[in-house]
């Protein structure tokens, strides 16, 4: 059995590095580094209460909860404060939310850094955050019973009150802490020890309360990275090179752009963090200035080793790689694949390829920057402020202990802003003229210099026995090594064939719920794309390729065998061994979501076809069980409509019900917009999309007819802004073979290839 390592897998953080000092005189939120002199943080006030770095409550009862993860319109820091709220017992109308900085107090206590993706957030910090909350609760009740003269034991906390029943005395949360009178203070052995509320308990948990952050968001107060304002403060345009990646500057002729008024200065940018190649930025006292500037600068260009490249190329390195018996590493070996193959009665081999997409939020990357002193201040909305502190620091040559981020809303991450290119021009515009620098990026900067979902190669080998059961299955992924890019060990996994350490994130999904003896999977890297198209992590990252192969592949050798797909997954899904318990679950699942849409049941009009899909995303130890069912009519020309899609999802644990319903519509939408109409292409060694009118994603008047079921089952919450990305795609190519025989394996699908693959 194979025996790959997950970074999630990974002990939680010691508490005691938590910082759970409860006590009125606690230290209050800083926004920097205590250690580092010159910091003007924002102090709390002394007579605030804080239980943990995580919240506080003022004299006046208003509970502010810190969020130490990036919130981009999922509403993160509305849902932990609710889990603060629910062990607390504070009244919802009390309750407000603020961003962390990037002090390592606010590492996650799971992964021990401050970053938000893989759907974790709510499943890793449900524990730490319930924990806050009720050490907070326990510290008020116990004042309260010095105050009235009453057992602890007969205290009730509800509503931010304090109450005795029998004698009907009562404090407010305000009355307590002004008391001053809050001495608890816990150990992380005794926070470890708090007996939690058990979901029967719940009055907060499971309530769909109006989200926090939207009046500020209503009413313009909520300030994102693009807002930013400071005293002084001048403007940076990037101008990019024809090549994404690996130009490098040979001339500036800055001539014209002195004749632009408020111009300053063309700074050519020296990264040596590798994030940038062949950039300059136009500094100017106003953004349209700045612009013009860009536009006036006369940048001769090395365009470096990538210049004759294309997506051709890069389609071809991999078909290369994976015909290697050496390549890559193994993710999964179990059993013997190639003596099974031996015995097979019927082998099968499909190849399945999607393109390079771009994240396009519609907040484009942008990042302002200040000098005040040693102390480098940066003002942004990021996903993962422990990198991002650490590029940033890098592009202005000082220690990352001097660099303050104040995060800011994002609008629209999707898994962009964990990368930190944005911080480099502005760094490095802002030491050069000695100002507070705010770059924006144009779209056209955000499309072509995007750090791409990789364009993907994927190979599966499966075969069948006598009776049509899949006794062996080897699967190649072959693409850019978006986590390795990072340069961050503990984001790898070893390699079960002990050949060094693989980019999961580029082959989870694959090591499925399936029980197949005999299973391959091998993760290959392919170097020319990692070069040429940097690539990122795009909302469902490997589970959004891994499970088109996959369940497209299952879909083939249900029909190769003769028997219907749901059955032929059903079975495959008996929870033997290693499999036991997720595969149940994503069984169950998928029936869920064959009632609820008809399949099997409905009779449809000639051209027409319902198709399924099954994942585990995001990962096999974080998975959300989620199925779908694909509803579409082809016609003749080839061109698809989705008539609806059908998602149901087992989160476990739900605590906010309109949330997960509205993050699960917004992935199968993103799904949706992956499988039908979004692809770039490199071209001489650039992305020829530059903009919305090349690059394509989902209009409004394509959005089907979508049917969600949520299964929450009271066991621990799990991750929902990403699984159902991963299962649409599948599950509409599996309908289009149903409603006219073309069997589709490359996205996005197109009329033409559907038209070419129609049985007659």
């Amino acid at each position: 059995m194979n025996k790959h390592v997950n970074v999630t897998e990974r002990a939680p953080t010691d508490l005691s590095r938590r910082s759970f000092l409860v006590g009125s005189a606690a230290t209050g939120l800083v926004l920097g580094y205590a250690a580092v002199p010159g910091i003007d943080g924002a102090l709390a006030a002394p007579s605030n209460f804080e239980p943990s770095v995580w919240y506080s409550i003022a004299p006046d009862g208003i509970v502010t909860v810190t969020c130490g993860k990036a919130d981009m319109g999922q509403h993160i820091a509305s849902t932990m404060a609710q889990i603060v709220a629910e062990e607390l017992g504070s009244n919802w109308k009390d309750m407000r939310v603020q961003l962390a900085s990037n002090d390592p107090k606010f590492n996650d206590p799971v992964l021990g850094a401050q970053i938000t993706g893989g759907s974790w957030s709510t499943m890793m910090n449900f524990d730490a955050m319930s924990r806050a909350g009720a050490a907070g609760r326990i510290a008020l009740t116990e004042a309260a019973s010095g105050i009235m003269g009453v057992p602890a034991g007969e205290l009730v906390v509800r509503s931010s009150t304090v109450l005795h029943p029998k004698s009907k005395k009562s404090m407010s949360f305000a009355e307590i802490v002004k008391s001053g009178k809050i001495t608890k203070a816990f150990t992380p052995d005794e926070l470890k020890a708090i007996k939690l509320k058990t979901p029967d308990q719940y009055t907060m948990i499971g309530v769909s309360v109006p989200q926090l952050d939207i009046p500020p968001k209503v009413n313009g107060t909520a300030k994102y990275g693009i807002d930013v304002m400071l005293p002084g403060m001048v403007y940076g345009k990037i101008v990019t090179p024809p090549i994404r990646y690996g130009a490098t500057v040979k001339l500036v002729d800055d001539s014209a752009a002195k004749k632009v008024p408020g111009f300053i200065k063309a700074v050519t940018l020296d990264d040596k963090t590798g994030s940038t190649t062949g950039w300059v930025v136009a500094v100017a006292n106003t953004y349209a200035n700045a612009r013009k500037a860009a536009d006036a600068l006369k940048i001769t260009y090395d365009n470096g080793p990538n210049a004759q490249l294309t997506s051709q190329s890069l389609l071809d390195e991999a078909k290369r790689l994976q015909a290697l018996d050496d390549s890559g590493q193994f993710f999964v070996k179990d059993g013997d694949t190639a003596a099974a193959f031996g015995t097979a009665a019927k082998v099968l081999e499909s190849e399945y390829t999607t393109s390079i997409n771009i994240h396009a939020p519609l907040e484009p990357m942008n990042a302002t920057a200040e000098f005040k002193g040693d102390i480098l201040h940066i003002y942004s909305g990021n996903q993962f402020a422990t990198r991002t502190g650490a590029i940033a620091a890098a592009a202005a040559g000082i220690d990352p202990k001097f660099v303050v981020m104040h995060q800011m809303w994002l609008g629209g991450g999707f898994g962009r802003r964990l990368d930190a290119d944005m911080m480099v021009p502005a760094v490095q515009a802002a030491k050069a003229v000695g100002k507070p620098v705010k770059v924006i990026y144009s779209r056209e900067n955000d499309m072509t210099m995007d750090y791409s979902r990789p364009l993907t190669y994927q190979k599966v080998k499966a075969g069948l026995d006598a009776d049509g059961k899949l006794i062996a299955l080897n699967h190649d992924v072959v693409s850019a090594w978006p986590t390795a890019r990072w340069g961050i060990p503990d984001f790898l996994t070893p390699s079960v064939d002990k050949k060094g350490p693989l980019d999961s994130f580029t082959v989870n999904g694959a090591d499925f719920f399936y029980s197949v003896p005999n299973h391959n999977v091998r993760a290959i890297k392919n170097e020319l794309a990692h070069t040429a198209t940097p690539s990122g992590q795009l909302r469902s990252v490997a589970p959004g390729w891994t499970f088109w192969a996959v369940e497209s592949m299952i879909d083939e050798l249900a029909h190769a065998a003769g028997q219907d797909p749901a059955q032929y997954r059903i079975a495959l899904l008996d929870g033997k061994g290693k499999n036991d318990g997720g595969a149940q679950r994503l069984r169950n699942t998928l029936l869920a979501a064959m009632g609820m849409a008809g399949y099997g049941t409905t009779k449809l009009p000639k051209g027409e076809g319902m198709g399924i899909a099954c994942v585990s995303s995001q990962e096999r130890n974080t998975a959300s069980w989620t199925a779908c069912v694909a509803h579409v009519a082809v016609a003749p020309s080839g061109e698809v409509k989705v008539k609806k899609l059908t998602v149901a999802t087992d989160v476990g644990m739900q605590v906010h019900p309109d949330n997960i319903r509205a993050q699960v519509e917004g992935a199968a939408l993103w799904g949706l917009s992956l499988a039908m109409y979004e692809k770039a292409t490199l071209k001489d060694g650039g992305i020829e999309q530059t903009n919305f009118d090349t690059y394509t994603p989902l209009r409004m008047s394509q959005t089907p007819e979508i049917a969600v079921n949520v299964i929450a089952n009271g066991d621990k919450p799990t991750g929902v802004g990403e699984p159902a990305v991963t299962v649409v795609a599948p599950a509409i190519g599996n309908a289009i073979f149903n409603a006219c025989g073309a069997r589709i394996r490359s996205l996005p699908i197109t009329a033409e290839a559907v038209k070419a693959n129609m049985k007659a």
